[in-house]
Protein backbone atom coordinates (compact mmCIF):
# COMPACT_ATOMS: atom_id res chain seq x y z
CA UNK A 1 0.00 0.00 0.00
CA UNK A 2 1.24 3.84 -0.97
CA UNK A 3 1.73 5.54 1.90
CA UNK A 4 -0.63 8.48 1.87
CA UNK A 5 0.54 12.11 0.47
CA UNK A 6 0.61 14.10 4.04
CA UNK A 7 3.19 11.59 5.38
CA UNK A 8 5.44 11.71 2.32
CA UNK A 9 5.19 15.16 2.55
CA UNK A 10 6.45 15.47 6.40
CA UNK A 11 8.80 12.76 6.50
CA UNK A 12 10.44 14.55 3.42
CA UNK A 13 10.58 18.03 5.45
CA UNK A 14 12.20 15.58 7.85
CA UNK A 15 14.53 14.79 5.73
CA UNK A 16 15.47 17.72 5.14
CA UNK A 17 15.74 19.13 8.42
CA UNK A 18 17.90 15.97 9.02
CA UNK A 19 20.31 17.17 6.73
CA UNK A 20 20.19 20.65 7.74
CA UNK A 21 20.98 19.60 11.21
CA UNK A 22 23.74 17.11 10.13
CA UNK A 23 25.37 20.41 8.47
CA UNK A 24 24.96 22.83 11.62
CA UNK A 25 26.25 20.15 13.90
CA UNK A 26 29.24 19.30 11.21
CA UNK A 27 30.98 23.27 11.45
CA UNK A 28 31.92 25.25 13.97
CA UNK A 29 31.98 28.72 15.12
CA UNK A 30 30.03 31.40 14.30
CA UNK A 31 30.54 32.09 10.72
CA UNK A 32 27.85 33.69 8.37
CA UNK A 33 27.54 30.88 6.24
CA UNK A 34 26.67 29.00 9.64
CA UNK A 35 24.22 31.24 11.02
CA UNK A 36 22.46 31.41 8.15
CA UNK A 37 22.01 27.64 7.70
CA UNK A 38 20.33 27.68 11.50
CA UNK A 39 18.43 30.65 10.46
CA UNK A 40 16.98 28.50 7.56
CA UNK A 41 16.69 26.00 9.40
CA UNK A 42 14.81 27.59 12.25
CA UNK A 43 12.21 28.94 9.78
CA UNK A 44 11.82 25.72 8.36
CA UNK A 45 11.30 23.94 11.75
CA UNK A 46 8.49 26.58 12.79
CA UNK A 47 6.63 26.33 9.58
CA UNK A 48 6.88 22.55 9.57
CA UNK A 49 5.44 22.14 13.13
CA UNK A 50 3.07 25.04 12.77
CA UNK A 51 1.84 24.01 9.48
CA UNK A 52 2.08 20.15 10.81
CA UNK A 53 -0.42 20.89 14.39
CA UNK A 54 -3.22 22.89 12.22
CA UNK A 55 -3.35 19.84 9.27
CA UNK A 56 -2.84 16.42 11.15
CA UNK A 57 -2.45 17.21 14.90
CA UNK A 58 -6.04 18.91 14.88
CA UNK A 59 -7.28 16.32 13.23
CA UNK A 60 -5.82 13.98 15.59
CA UNK A 61 -7.10 15.72 18.66
CA UNK A 62 -10.47 15.09 17.18
CA UNK A 63 -10.21 11.38 17.18
CA UNK A 64 -10.02 9.73 20.78
CA UNK A 65 -7.67 6.44 19.56
CA UNK A 66 -5.24 9.62 18.57
CA UNK A 67 -5.31 12.03 20.97
CA UNK A 68 -2.60 11.00 23.16
CA UNK A 69 0.02 11.00 20.48
CA UNK A 70 -0.82 14.37 19.20
CA UNK A 71 -0.76 16.27 22.46
CA UNK A 72 2.57 14.40 23.21
CA UNK A 73 3.64 15.51 20.05
CA UNK A 74 2.43 19.21 20.11
CA UNK A 75 4.55 19.03 23.82
CA UNK A 76 7.50 17.87 21.77
CA UNK A 77 7.04 21.14 19.55
CA UNK A 78 7.17 23.34 21.85
CA UNK A 79 9.76 22.08 23.53
CA UNK A 80 12.38 22.02 20.44
CA UNK A 81 10.54 26.03 20.15
CA UNK A 82 11.62 26.81 23.47
CA UNK A 83 15.09 25.40 22.97
CA UNK A 84 15.80 27.11 19.66
CA UNK A 85 14.40 30.48 21.53
CA UNK A 86 16.98 29.71 24.21
CA UNK A 87 19.95 29.25 21.68
CA UNK A 88 18.78 32.87 19.86
CA UNK A 89 19.42 34.65 23.32
CA UNK A 90 22.90 33.33 23.61
CA UNK A 91 25.89 33.86 21.51
CA UNK A 92 26.11 32.21 18.33
CA UNK A 93 29.02 29.66 18.26
CA UNK A 94 29.82 29.83 21.61
CA UNK A 95 29.90 26.74 24.05
CA UNK A 96 26.74 27.73 25.51
CA UNK A 97 25.07 27.73 22.25
CA UNK A 98 26.91 24.76 21.31
CA UNK A 99 25.12 22.39 24.31
CA UNK A 100 21.86 24.16 23.07
CA UNK A 101 22.26 22.85 19.64
CA UNK A 102 23.07 19.20 20.82
CA UNK A 103 20.35 19.02 23.42
CA UNK A 104 17.88 20.75 21.17
CA UNK A 105 19.43 18.16 18.03
CA UNK A 106 19.06 15.08 20.12
CA UNK A 107 15.33 16.11 21.11
CA UNK A 108 14.02 16.98 17.76
CA UNK A 109 15.46 13.77 16.36
CA UNK A 110 13.75 11.96 18.85
CA UNK A 111 10.65 13.46 18.02
CA UNK A 112 10.48 13.22 14.10
CA UNK A 113 12.03 9.24 14.38
CA UNK A 114 8.69 9.15 17.00
CA UNK A 115 6.50 10.55 14.16
CA UNK A 116 7.70 8.32 11.78
CA UNK A 117 7.91 4.79 13.37
CA UNK A 118 4.64 5.67 15.76
CA UNK A 119 2.64 8.58 14.72
CA UNK A 120 2.08 8.64 11.14
CA UNK A 121 1.51 4.36 11.41
CA UNK A 122 -1.23 5.05 14.07
CA UNK A 123 -2.86 7.62 12.03
CA UNK A 124 -3.04 5.75 8.76
CA UNK A 125 -4.32 3.16 10.16
CA UNK A 126 -7.18 5.30 11.94
CA UNK A 127 -7.70 8.40 9.37
CA UNK A 128 -9.41 7.45 5.81
CA UNK A 129 -7.89 8.50 2.31
CA UNK A 130 -10.20 11.48 2.23
CA UNK A 131 -9.36 12.89 5.63
CA UNK A 132 -5.70 12.08 4.96
CA UNK A 133 -6.11 14.57 1.72
CA UNK A 134 -7.98 16.78 2.71
CA UNK A 135 -4.87 17.20 5.91
CA UNK A 136 -2.09 16.88 2.99
CA UNK A 137 -3.98 20.13 1.06
CA UNK A 138 -4.44 22.38 4.40
CA UNK A 139 -0.25 21.44 4.74
CA UNK A 140 0.77 22.56 1.66
CA UNK A 141 -1.98 25.70 2.11
CA UNK A 142 -0.65 26.47 5.68
CA UNK A 143 3.19 25.73 5.71
CA UNK A 144 3.99 29.17 3.31
CA UNK A 145 1.92 31.06 5.13
CA UNK A 146 3.53 30.02 8.41
CA UNK A 147 6.93 30.57 6.59
CA UNK A 148 6.09 34.10 7.01
CA UNK A 149 4.75 34.15 10.32
CA UNK A 150 8.07 32.49 11.74
CA UNK A 151 9.81 35.30 9.97
CA UNK A 152 8.10 37.65 12.38
CA UNK A 153 8.02 35.22 15.56
CA UNK A 154 10.93 34.05 16.80
CA UNK A 155 11.12 30.46 18.37
CA UNK A 156 10.13 30.52 22.02
CA UNK A 157 7.85 33.85 21.33
CA UNK A 158 4.58 32.76 23.72
CA UNK A 159 2.10 34.80 21.39
CA UNK A 160 1.95 31.59 19.31
CA UNK A 161 0.68 29.38 22.08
Amino acid sequence: MTQAQIYQDLIADHDKQRQMLTRLGDSRGASGERQSLFEAFRLELQSHAAAEEEALYSVMLADPELRDDARHSVAEHKEVDDLLGEMMAVQFGSDEWEEKFAHMRHRYEHHIDEEEEEMFPAAEAELDDKVEARIAATYEERKPKELEIARENPPGDDERD
